[in-house]
């Protein structure tokens, strides 16, 4: 966590310290299904991003893996110029969902200026990350709440809502 600034960090803090409350209320809200959600949490999506430069930050690629399908890896190897068995073989796993998943953190794809060397070519769940700005929000409360521990945009954004 040494590369986050001291604001970040502290939003990381922020989000452990409420992380039991926010995600009981995040759980309550994927049972209510309020008619706002989406729209609350896409203007606090907006909002968050259009001060945030993630490239400052890249605390998702540093610590977290996405899930990466059939057709990632496909999209990704031949990016790469590797074969698709190669690719699994040298960077993923199975996890306990059988999903592939890094074998490690970071990101084999992060540079040194956190930008990604497969960009165009990245996994469908980077492409989404943080998921904070999609339809039926509710659907993604546990996740939401685990993204606050990772993600200083979704911390600050839980906050907003939470508190407004």
């Amino acid at each position: 966590m040494n590369h986050l600034s001291a604001n970040d960090k502290a939003l990381l803090e922020l989000a452990k310290t409420n992380f039991k409350v926010n995600k009981q209320l995040l759980g309550k809200w994927n049972k209510q299904k309020p008619k706002d959600l989406d729209q609350r949490f896409n203007n606090a999506h907006q909002t968050e991003f259009a001060k945030r430069d993630c490239l400052s930050c890249a605390n998702c690629c540093k610590t977290t893996s996405p899930i990466f399908r059939q057709a990632d890896i496909r999209r990704m190897a031949k990016a790469l110029r590797i074969k698709e068995n190669q690719l699994v073989a040298q960077y993923l796993k199975l996890d306990e969902d059988d999903d592939y998943v890094l074998q490690t953190s970071p990101c084999f794809n992060l540079l040194p200026d956190n930008t990604c060397a497969v960009y165009e070519d990245r996994p469908l769940a980077c492409r989404e990350y943080p998921h904070t700005d999609r339809k039926n929000m509710y659907q993604i409360m546990d996740l939401t709440a685990q993204n606050t521990l990772i993600c200083p945009a979704v911390a600050s954004i839980v906050e907003k809502i939470v508190n407004s």
